[in-house]
């Protein structure tokens, strides 16, 4: 009785481990596919610290040329989500999320590009919502990347969307020189934390180069 009791612990027991194992699998292979995409992380950084940095010193920016700029850089920046989550995601659903978020990014370009002539408060909901949906899809994506990955600063990138697409619906009427100031300061923001993410990458790519090098001359 007693061992049929430990047997039934035993098989209680033993399909977590089995699940706990996997998760952990998966996330060392998600954390090193990722690695392998460090320069589309980079590359997408610098289009955001580029794109703030002309929003920044150019706040008096006309309404339709804000528009086709803030339109460039969502499809630049989704089309640099999809490139950092799509060999990952044939590995773990988990990075399904940075596509979906790429997706969004170039929906809400589509919209931008498609309704040239839309109202600054127009404008503003579709970059709060684009904010928030982006922010949480990248926020619940920092969880399938390992610590020493840069899984922090993923993260906080995720964080900046969601606390700025909130300012925006808190303020939906605020004018086109405020809204460019607000948008320059967030992305700056987003793309250096970002680039940290992306040099983060490369560097425990260089690491793990290094070990497997070693490992062959051993």
């Amino acid at each position: 009785m007693a061992a049929g009791t430990a047997s039934s612990k035993g098989g209680a027991v033993a399909p977590k481990k089995r699940t706990a194992v996997v998760k952990k699998d998966r996330r060392d292979d998600l954390s090193r596919l990722l690695a392998d995409k460090w320069w589309a992380v980079g590359l997408r950084a610098i289009m955001g610290i580029l794109f703030g940095l002309i929003c920044l010193l150019n706040p008096t920016l006309a309404l339709n040329v804000f528009i086709i700029l803030f339109a460039a850089y969502m499809l630049v920046d989704g089309i640099f989500a999809i490139a950092s989550g799509i060999r990952a995601a044939t590995s773990g659903g988990h990075w399904a999320l940075l596509i979906l978020q790429g997706l969004v990014s170039i929906a809400a370009a589509a919209v931008a590009m498609i309704w040239p002539a839309m109202t600054l408060v127009a404008l503003v909901w579709i970059i709060a919502i684009w904010a928030i949906i982006s922010g949480a899809l990248m926020l619940a994506a920092a969880f399938a990347l390992h610590i020493d990955y840069g899984r922090w600063w993923l993260a906080l990138g995720g964080i900046a969307s969601l606390v700025f697409g909130i300012l925006l619906v808190i303020q939906p009427f605020i004018g086109a020189v405020v809204l460019t100031l607000w948008i320059g300061a967030y992305a700056l923001v987003f793309g250096i934390f970002l680039l940290v993410l992306a040099f983060q990458l490369f560097w425990r790519k260089e690491e793990l180069v290094e070990a497997a090098t070693r490992g062959k001359k051993a």
